[in-house]
């Protein structure tokens, strides 16, 4: 019998617990501080409107996450969904992507075509300014990446931002389809309550032992035993998912995260923005981010809207930031994990870019190297996620 300890219940511990609870011989332990699982991807509601904190919608280019979420969820295609950002210099709003089109939009056109032609060194780039203005040029720089990264990252210069994986790149500025992710599968649950009943799902599970409102409180790795609500839990293999730097009492110092505030209302009217826009950007000066309509993801029937307003704080640890010094630290965290312990999804990978999809297929790999008895943790799913 193996026992199996996971700390943490959002999707990459839900994602582990119902994958590793399928081999033979294992007894799952998923521990959650809270009294629900899903985190960050758990439906609630406003009015009825169903929200998530942040639109939650199943983004990959990997076919076998695909097949393994839609086993447990009725999906619906969304990839025809727009982004768009207001430039409040044009007071005009322009994809996200930027498309061809935009720039025959915008008010000083001839010097930004000029900039794009000149632009080079790319891949020399050292920090997400330079690498913006090499791409776009200077312009289109400031009227649209500047001022949002600055206060998504909450840094006074994109300079201090040197980790850009996550930047689009190849498709910097667009030509043809409008749409974000029209090359990629895009999708959201059609049940009113979104990925929840995933989420249940994972407690009547035979294997599975789910504790609700409990935190890890030390944990011996030499023993192989946990401190959970004052009582000590055996466990043959560790499954983190929350961020590693809890698990070892801040030894190198705590790590950075952004946090978020989510606020929610509700707008007459059965839509507020244009039709197949679902995000609406702002790289300006405001303290908000972005807003999005998330009846256009849940297709809720209601004569009014409900949209959601996010604000970078430090509310929550939410986002690693990518920042190379930052993830120097992380690295020291994940060095102290034995073999045949892992540390994945966003918090516990410490990687900003991990989303839905990296988490299931997280997991696969762990239930692959249980099957093998060939362990390779704390990092996993190849050099992606390794430092």
């Amino acid at each position: 019998m193996k026992k199996i300890l996971i700390i943490g219940g959002g999707f990459a511990g839900c994602s582990s617990a119902e994958i590793t609870s399928r081999l033979p011989s294992t007894k799952v332990t998923l521990v959650e501080k809270s009294s629900k699982l899903g985190a960050g991807v758990r439906t609630h509601f406003n009015g009825g409107h169903p929200f998530t904190f942040g639109p939650r919608h199943f983004l990959t280019t990997n076919v076998n996450a695909y097949k393994y979420l839609k086993k447990f969820l009725k999906l619906r295609n969304v990839n025809y969904h727009k982004f768009i950002s207001y430039v409040r210099e044009d007071d005009n709003f322009y994809n996200y992507p930027l498309n061809v089109k935009d720039i025959e939009k915008m008010p000083d056109k001839k010097k930004i075509k000029s900039e794009i032609n000149a632009v080079k060194n790319v891949s020399d780039s050292k920090n997400l300014e330079e690498f913006w203005i090499r791409s776009i040029g200077k312009t289109l720089f400031e009227k649209t990446i500047n001022n949002y990264n600055k206060k998504m990252w909450q840094v006074d210069t994109c300079k201090k931002i040197d980790m850009f994986k996550w930047s689009p790149k190849g498709y910097t500025i667009k030509k043809g389809k409008e749409a974000a992710y029209d090359d990629r599968i895009s999708m959201y649950p059609t049940e009113k309550d979104g990925y929840n009943s995933y989420f249940d799902l994972i407690p009547k599970l035979k294997n599975v032992n789910v504790l609700f409102n409990s935190e890890i409180t030390s944990i011996n790795f030499e023993k192989k035993e946990a401190k959970i609500n004052k009582k000590t839990i055996k466990f043959d293999i560790l499954i983190n998912t929350i961020a590693p730097d809890t698990l070892f009492k801040y030894k190198f110092g705590k790590l950075k995260f952004i946090g978020r505030d989510l606020h929610t209302f509700v707008l007459p009217g059965k839509y507020a923005f244009p039709k197949d826009v679902f995000f609406i950007y702002f790289p300006n000066t405001e303290k908000f981010t972005r807003l999005v309509e998330y009846k256009k993801f849940t297709n809720h029937n209601s004569k009014n809207t409900l949209i959601g307003m996010e604000v970078p704080s430090n509310n929550g640890r939410y986002y690693p930031v990518p920042f190379k010094k930052e993830q120097k630290v992380a690295k020291k965290y994940f060095k102290l994990f034995p073999k045949w312990s892992y540390s994945i999804g966003r918090a516990g990978t410490y990687r900003y870019e991990v989303d839905i999809d990296d988490c299931i297929l997280q997991s696969l790999e762990i239930e692959e190297q249980i099957k093998n008895n060939e362990y390779k943790g704390p990092l996993i799913s190849g050099d992606q996620f390794r430092l």
